[in-house]
């Protein structure tokens, strides 16, 4: 299949001409395949009552649920299917057939909508789901992997290196995808579960990349290593990160890292995304002492909603809420306004980008997940809902702290007991481990009013085992031992 073209408009037109392009892009989408070719979209715009053309734009999305992941029970339903005799008398396809012959229709529809990947979410908080890709698909993760290249100012000939585990998940295949997309050379680790850090820096000492994508918590252990070595890894230049949060207190550590091994002054981005989107965006490359401007969205690909997490209201412009993702040209599976259960604490904007000068909406501020809060029963606090997100952020800000876990446990194991937060600890450089464990508890009290019941210290290789580094796809950084009965 064709590359996909070149839509410069995603990055630079106006406000009103984006709806404008989105509307459009909505419409066709779920005429012509959405409604007639998803069973569950087919059954839910029956039972409303309502046609596709009743949705004429990304306005009218109000008036369809959302779909959440406990939705999801039967993937395949969520599959665009073509009824062979309905597609035939589409017309697109006639159009296509008149210019281009009956037989490059047929190849043309199925390397539209024919699967040939599948992905799956990471199934930590539930089962994994599957997610199909047809190669119309994978263009568009090669154009979303351009474009972050793009952002975040690589160059074709730098040498990449992806360290994410080798795995069905997004953050691989759109890392590979996108050192296809931007003709570049890309190599693949499989991160620490198949050439253990050992491994990784072998070959990282070796190819001397000039840019590196990975998971934080991965990548800042393989960096610890590094230079605890004392390797020097003078041609790097740009950190790209994914699949976890990233605190300023972890890009200070890395950039403190990677100043270590020889290369000072190395740019690190964040990206987000999840498997329901089949994309990721990135955050473009800020000046030297400016913060980043909020991660750029593609408006070609997906529509994105913040909403009021209780009320399901859109807010203004600006306004935390909850993300809300509509793709507006995907085939394979499709989840249409599909709550991530992810909050954005600077929402959403369209003005132009401060740092690169882009007009694509951008996500601001911190992300933090629904789950990330989790109610505690801790002495007098019994029944106190805890920001999790906010805790990470705290400790991965924490000066002379290196590697961490927070634990929760039942005191005594007892299930009708209070609850029990432990914080496992690495210092940096051999730090006073008691001038540390009063930080960390200052620290708590002042963002959660209580402090952990203990601060146990361990060494960098008991904390990467406990984190699962290198066997994990994610590393543990907040693991939960209470009863499930409890949670």
């Amino acid at each position: 299949m064709k590359s996909r073209p070149s839509n410069p408009w995603w990055a630079t037109t106006s406000r009103d001409e984006l709806h404008h392009r989105q509307d459009v892009l909505l419409r066709h989408f779920l005429k012509d395949r959405v409604v007639p070719f998803t069973a569950y979209y087919s059954k839910l715009f029956k039972e409303l009552g309502m046609e596709a053309g009743d949705i004429r734009g990304t306005d009218d999305l109000a008036k369809l649920p959302f779909t959440s992941k406990r939705l999801i029970e039967n993937p395949r339903d969520f599959v665009i299917i073509p009824d062979e005799h309905v597609l035939k008398h589409q017309w697109s396809t006639l159009r296509y057939a008149l210019t281009h012959g009956p037989s490059a229709t047929k190849t043309m529809l199925e390397e539209e909508l024919r699967p040939i990947l599948l992905t799956s979410t990471t199934g930590r908080s539930a089962a994994p789901v599957p997610f199909l890709y047809s190669k119309h698909d994978i263009v568009n993760l090669e154009e979303g992997g351009r474009r972050m290249m793009e952002l975040c100012k690589s160059d074709p000939s730098w040498r990449h290196i992806n360290a994410f585990p080798f795995a069905p998940h997004l953050a691989f295949w759109l890392a590979h995808h996108a050192g296809t997309g931007f003709n570049t050379f890309m190599l693949s680790t499989g991160g620490g579960k198949t050439m253990g850090t050992d491994g990784n820096l072998r070959l990282i000492g070796k190819i001397q990349p000039d840019a590196i994508i990975a998971m934080p918590t991965f990548l800042y252990h393989l960096l610890q290593q590094a230079a605890a070595e004392k390797q020097q890894w003078t041609n790097l230049k740009r950190i790209v990160l994914g699949g976890e949060k990233v605190p300023n207190g972890m890009r200070r550590k890395l950039r403190a890292l990677c100043e270590e091994i020889g290369s000072p002054g190395v740019s690190i981005m964040s990206t987000y995304g999840f498997t329901e989107a089949k994309v990721a965006w990135t955050e473009c490359m800020p000046p030297d002492g400016e913060e980043p401007s909020g991660f750029h969205v593609y408006p070609d690909m997906t529509f994105l909603e913040i909403i009021n997490p209780e009320t399901g209201e859109r807010v203004p412009d600006g306004q935390p809420g909850e993300i809300v993702c509509t793709p507006l040209d995907a085939r394979g599976t499709v989840v249409m306004r599909y709550r991530t259960g992810d909050l954005i604490d600077g929402g959403i904007t369209y003005e132009a980008c401060p740092h690169c000068g882009r007009t694509c909406p951008r996500l601001l501020g911190k992300i933090s997940r629904v789950s990330d809060m989790r109610r505690l029963n801790i002495g007098k606090l019994k029944g106190t809902l805890v920001d999790f997100n906010a805790l990470e952020n705290l400790l991965d800000d924490t000066e002379g702290l290196g590697a961490w876990q927070i634990e929760l446990r039942k005191r005594n194991d007892d299930p009708l007991e209070s609850d029990v937060v432990l914080v496992h600890a690495t210092p940096i450089n051999g730090g006073n481990p008691e001038d540390l464990k009063q930080k960390i508890s200052s620290r708590f009290g002042n963002a959660v009013e209580f402090a952990p019941n203990e601060i146990l210290f361990h060494t960098w290789d008991e904390i990467r085992r406990m984190q699962g580094v290198g066997k994990e796809l994610k590393e543990q950084k907040v693991v939960d031992h209470r009863p499930s009965t409890d949670n």
